[in-house]
């Protein structure tokens, strides 16, 4: 069931299902939710926010680690991506929130009412993100056996758990480089941590498709801005989201235009060759470089509403896809992307 659950799945977000379906409603339950920071205003942390505008675009890059120091806003910017995404159009009644018009997300009982011709009652809801306790049990976040219907009613039944919660939307994990290693094997993610509380494993690293660091804005005007742009917020949160209305809509759509037209986006196969020639002068192992490193330029191109992958493109993505790949010893810090760019630069000229 979870071989399709990636970052983000941003597809098929029509409402017109045309499969069986009875009535599609919206969800009118009043809104209770404590309104989001902005992702428009946030000042500065440029590598955070490509990085996660990046896997909007395409969700097979893979995700993203963010590292950095705490209070520099990694979970504010998470949480503000998922505000700019659209709802989605989800069967009622089902855990899984599966899609009524796409089969590689539906559960198995949504496909079962579909093939015996019964009406599917829909509804939209927001893209979900959910945190992942680092406490979490392998049961609790894959699902278990249902042991109250078991014992009760004598029948075997699933229980899902936090995966099924999360798909089609966003799993994340704050502070990841806490998690038990075991349990990341399940899924794909967006995670976040703090480098003073303990690196991640290189085998744990190369699982995520872009790496961003970030750090504490230095520049004191900078800081003041940001001092003073939480404050508004925290003083009267829809009035600053009003402020910034225009500047989320605006980067909406260009999110689902850059989406659209994705697969139109030409790479041309010398700078294919070039990345790989990166890649295999920095001793990366695997594939996994070059084929992220390929998507993320394929996405920025998108973002930039451009139609062909150009040298540029590929030098400001590289460091977010292979500076986590670099390393071989647990105990050597992650290469800022200097390294990374010095490669670029010899092989590409």
């Amino acid at each position: 069931m979870y071989t399709n659950i990636y970052i983000m799945i941003w597809k098929n977000f029509s409402v017109n299902a045309g499969m069986n379906i009875a009535e599609t409603k919206k969800d009118n339950s009043p809104d209770v939710r404590r309104p989001i920071f902005p992702f428009t205003a946030i000042v500065g942390q440029e590598e955070m926010k490509l990085s996660l505008i990046l896997n909007v675009i395409d969700p097979k890059i893979g995700g993203v680690m963010i590292m950095g120091d705490r209070g520099t806003g990694k979970s504010t910017a998470v949480r503000a991506l998922v505000d700019l995404l659209p709802d989605i159009l989800v069967v009622s009644d089902d855990p899984f929130n599966s899609d009524p018009e796409d089969p590689d997300n539906m559960s198995d009982g949504v496909r079962e009412k579909i093939q015996n011709n019964e009406p599917l009652l829909t509804h939209t809801k927001k893209i979900p993100m959910i945190d992942l306790p680092l406490g979490a049990t392998e049961d609790r976040v894959c699902g278990t056996i249902d042991l109250e219907k078991a014992l009760t009613e004598g029948v075997k039944a699933f229980e899902p758990g936090l995966l099924a919660q999360a798909n089609r939307g966003i799993l994340y994990v704050d502070e990841v480089n806490l998690l038990d290693d075991h349990l990341v094997d399940h899924f794909i993610l967006i995670g976040s941590g703090n480098p003073e509380e303990g690196e991640l494993r290189p085998q744990l690293l190369d699982r995520f498709g872009l790496h961003a660091q970030i750090g504490t804005v230095q520049d004191p005007e900078l800081r003041v801005q940001i001092v003073e742009q939480r404050a508004t917020f925290d003083a009267s949160p829809l009035v600053f989201r009003q402020k910034y209305h225009k500047q989320q809509e605006q980067l909406t759509h260009l999110l689902y235009s850059a989406r659209d037209r994705l697969k139109t986006i030409q790479l041309d196969t010398d700078l294919r060759i070039k990345i790989s020639q990166v890649c295999a002068t920095l001793h990366i192992d695997g594939l996994r470089g070059d084929i992220v490193t390929n998507r993320a330029a394929k996405a920025l191109t998108c973002l930039e509403e451009r139609q062909h992958v150009t040298p540029e493109d590929i030098f400001r993505v590289l460091p977010l896809c292979l500076r986590h790949r670099l390393r071989k010893d647990p105990l050597e810090t992650i290469d800022s992307g200097e390294k990374v760019r010095e490669t670029f630069q010899k092989i590409f000229g």
